[in-house]
């Protein structure tokens, strides 16, 4: 059976290597940072051979809210809609950026028993949003990893 925690600790641990952002499960990341990506699991779907083959395909979706937000340091800051947006063509770069004499991933995901098949979106991206009194903004996007057990 492919178990989800190691797809979702290997993703959320990419992002924050290949973007230098960090990346928080579920919740804020720990820390005082201005900008940040919260990363929540959302659906799954197996298929394949019965959960007592090893031999199964599973997909699963998360939701990825890029969050500019105030600098802690500067109390007249506020998150910007562009930085929002730089971060979410940052998180797209990869999840789905290719090399393109290789055609091989720019940035591998290793998942221990599995071996991704497939990447794309999971629907329309929802866009940007943001919280005027808070000064906050952001930006939805949701990737669908289809995995195969290695």
């Amino acid at each position: 059976m492919i178990k989800r925690a190691p797809v979702t600790m290997a993703f959320s641990a990419l992002l924050a290597s290949a973007t230098g952002i960090p990346v928080g499960r579920g919740r804020k990341p720990d820390g005082n940072h201005h900008r940040y990506y919260l990363l929540h699991s959302i659906g799954a779907t197996y298929s394949g051979a019965p959960y007592s083959d090893l031999n199964e395909d599973a997909s699963f979706v998360y939701q990825l809210t890029p969050v500019s937000g105030p600098d802690p340091t500067r109390p007249d800051s506020y998150g910007v809609a562009d930085q929002a947006e730089w971060m979410a063509d940052k998180g797209r770069e990869v999840a789905y950026g290719r090399d393109p004499a290789t055609g091989l991933w720019l940035h591998q995901l290793v998942i221990p028993g599995a071996r991704v098949i497939g990447r794309g979106p999971d629907s329309s991206e929802p866009g940007g949003s943001s919280d005027p009194a808070d000064a906050i903004m952001s930006y939805v996007q949701r990737f669908r990893f289809d995995l195969t057990s290695a």
